[in-house]
C-alpha cells in the first residue's frame, strides 16, 4: 500500500524539538539528550506510534526512542505528541539499515520490534528486521541482559524469524502463536494499531522474546 505523502512533514519533522533526524546521530549521547541516565528502550519501525507512547505514560523512569522511516508517518506521532507532551520520549526519522550510527554499543536495554513488514520475496529476506542480518546489528547496541521483543500477526514471518535466532547467535526465551490466549505473555500486554485491528478480525497474534 503507497503511503501519502503529507506536504511539508519532512519540514515539521526536521522542525520539532523531540524529533532527531538520522544525518543528525546522537551515537553515545543519549543520556544527555534525555537529561539522565534512565534505562533506554527503542521501538524500531514504530508507525504512528500509539504502542511506545503508551508505554512512556505507564513507565516514566524509562526512556524511549521511536524509529520511523516514513516521514508522512512520523508526523502523525509528532502531532500526538504535541496534543499530550511526554518528558521521555524523541524520535527519529531513519531508515533502520542505519541503527548502529545512531546508538552506542550497550546503550539500549531493550527494543521491540511491531508488525514489521514482512518483505515476502525471498531477495528481499535481509530487509526483514527479524533476519540474521539485522539480528547482529541490535547485538552491537543492545546491553547484555537485554532482550528483543517482537510481534506480527503474519505466520509465514514469524516462522522466519524463528529459523534466524539461532544462527545470529541468540536465545529464544519465550514464544506464542497465540499471544492474547497465553496467560504468561498477555500480562502486560500494550496493543499496537495494528494488533487491535487484527486481532479484532480473529487473526492470531504471534510473539517471540530473545535474549542473548
Amino acid at each position: 500500500m503507497r503511503l501519502r505523502n503529507i506536504p511539508g512533514s519532512r519540514e515539521v519533522i526536521a522542525d520539532h524539538p523531540s524529533c532527531i533526524l538520522e544525518e543528525n546521530p546522537q551515537k553515545g549521547n543519549w543520556a544527555d539528550i534525555f537529561g539522565n541516565s534512565n534505562p533506554i528502550h527503542i521501538e524500531v519501525g514504530m508507525g504512528k506510534g500509539r504502542f511506545i507512547m503508551s508505554l512512556a505514560r505507564l513507565n516514566p523512569d524509562i526512556n524511549y526512542i521511536g524509529i520511523e522511516k516514513y516521514s508522512s508517518v512520523l508526523v502523525r506521532a509528532l502531532e500526538k505528541l504535541d496534543e499530550d507532551p511526554i518528558d521521555n520520549i524523541r524520535f527519529i526519522r531513519m531508515d533502520a539499515e542505519k541503527i548502529n550510527e545512531m546508538f552506542a554499543q550497550d546503550e539500549i536495554s531493550r527494543i521491540y520490534l511491531n508488525f514489521s513488514d514482512p518483505w515476502p520475496k525471498d531477495r528481499h529476506a535481509k530487509r526483514r528486521l527479524t533476519s540474521e542480518t539485522f539480528l547482529k546489528r541490535y547485538d552491537n547496541i543492545l546491553k547484555k541482559e537485554g532482550h528483543i521483543e517482537f510481534k506480527t500477526d503474519n505466520q509465514d514471518l514469524f516462522d522466519f524469524s524463528l529459523e534466524q535466532v539461532a544462527p545470529a547467535g541468540w536465545n529464544l526465551a519465550a514464544s506464542t502463536r497465540d499471544l492474547h490466549h497465553d496467560k504468561v505473555l498477555n500480562q502486560g500486554n500494550v496493543m499496537t494499531e495494528y494488533e487491535e485491528k487484527f486481532s479484532s478480525q480473529g487473526n492470531p497474534i504471534f510473539k517471540m522474546i530473545i535474549n542473548r
